[in-house]
């Protein structure tokens, strides 16, 4: 796979974990339950919140705006959704601390009647 067959396979898995909508996950992120949950970055702010922050601006670039740093971003982003969706709680999936810690990352599992 060349690097521009690599990118889009990464972008066209990226959109499809991140389904949440910029704006939707900018009001997400100020909410507490937000910024209750993910290990700390070191700087009183969890790694996945700061990740939300990235994403946002990801989402609000071109596709030919997009960065070295910005595909690798996307690659972590799909590899936590991958990961952390598969490891659900089996009730209340709803207000849940996955729940919230998949949403830092875009990823809503609630959306089209996950929960």
């Amino acid at each position: 796979m060349d690097k521009e067959e690599e990118q889009k396979s990464i972008r066209n898995e990226f959109y499809d974990n991140v389904n949440m909508a910029p704006k939707e996950l900018e009001e997400w992120l100020k909410t507490e339950e937000s910024k209750s949950v993910g290990q700390d970055s070191g700087s009183g702010e969890s790694i996945g919140h700061k990740s939300g922050k990235k994403i946002i601006d990801i989402k609000n670039k071109n596709k030919d705006e997009l960065t070295k740093s910005d595909y690798e971003h996307m690659k972590k982003v799909n590899s936590y959704v991958s990961r952390h969706t598969a490891q659900g709680p089996s009730s209340d999936k709803k207000e849940s601390p996955w729940r919230y810690s998949l949403m830092n990352w875009g990823h809503d599992p609630c959306k089209n009647g996950g929960c």
